[in-house]
């Protein structure tokens, strides 16, 4: 459970919407949705970032005689979040580190047709598992902007060590989230025009693999993004929201594919 938890941590395109389906029936046995993102704060050094996530998995335990089935419904809620400062390297290229700090909680329910007693099934039927995280990041972040074209690019190793408490007796553990990450973006200009300012075309890749306790736990150790959309730039007007992108993406990974659709915006 605190591994799958490990996924909902950062801000992440590559497990940003995760659904593991399965194969029987084509019903989703994992489904995840995170919403994050980062800034740092003008003419500040100073970064700050957030995450909230939430899961679902439908697990199915075998009991010890072999022949009785349980299923189980396991809600997942996790909030993240991030303080670094940039250290200049050259003129667009910083270093970051982030110290990073976590709160998650796996609720479980079982249906009213299934019995049984002991801890384990106490926790099965209604019982919670609450875990609290402290780690850190650390990022080399490019940013090079210009009237033709803007690139961001970013390489990020994340290590989160979460651990149980205040949890269902049944329940208690840890597990180590690690992961490196690689995300990059191409902006430009596609030569029409939307609220008196250029509409631009993104072109995106990312790579993220996993370590850690979080390395195979869905049947893979690593995912890529391939990216493509649309930006539209509202600075010329006077609201909050300055940028929204509207992204598809194609990821692939070992014994695994498939699509996401993505909306972001800058403020």
């Amino acid at each position: 459970m605190l591994s799958l938890m490990g996924y909902m941590l950062t801000p992440d395109v590559t497990t940003g919407g995760l659904a593991i389906s399965n194969a029987a029936t084509g019903n989703p046995d994992f489904g995840m949705t995170t919403l994050g993102g980062g800034f740092t704060a003008s003419g500040s050094p100073l970064y700050l970032e957030g995450t909230l996530g939430y899961a679902r998995y439908d697990p199915t335990f075998i009991a010890a005689n072999g022949q009785t089935s349980v299923a189980a419904k396991w809600d997942a809620y996790s909030a993240t979040g991030g303080i670094g400062w940039d250290f200049p390297l050259a003129r667009e290229l910083v270093l970051r580190p982030v110290f990073n700090f976590s709160y998650g909680r796996v609720d479980s329910n079982l249906s009213a047709s299934q019995t049984g007693t002991g801890e384990e099934i106490e926790f099965l039927r209604n019982g919670q598992l609450n875990a609290y995280g402290l780690g850190g990041s650390l990022v080399l972040d490019y940013e090079r902007y210009r009237p033709e074209s803007e690139i961001d690019v970013e390489l990020r190793y994340t290590n989160i060590y979460l651990q149980s408490f205040s949890s269902s007796a049944a329940v208690k553990g840890s597990a180590d989230a690690q992961s490196i990450s690689f995300w990059s973006r191409w902006r430009a200009p596609s030569g029409f025009s939307m609220l008196e300012r250029p509409l631009r075309y993104v072109l995106e890749f990312a790579h993220t693999s996993f370590l850690g306790d979080l390395d195979g736990v869905l049947g893979f150790n690593h995912l890529s993004s391939f990216g493509t959309g649309l930006e539209l730039d509202s600075s010329a007007r006077d609201i909050a929201v300055t940028r929204t992108r509207l992204m598809a993406r194609y990821k692939v990974g070992e014994h695994v594919t498939g699509w996401s659709i993505g909306l972001a915006v800058s403020f």
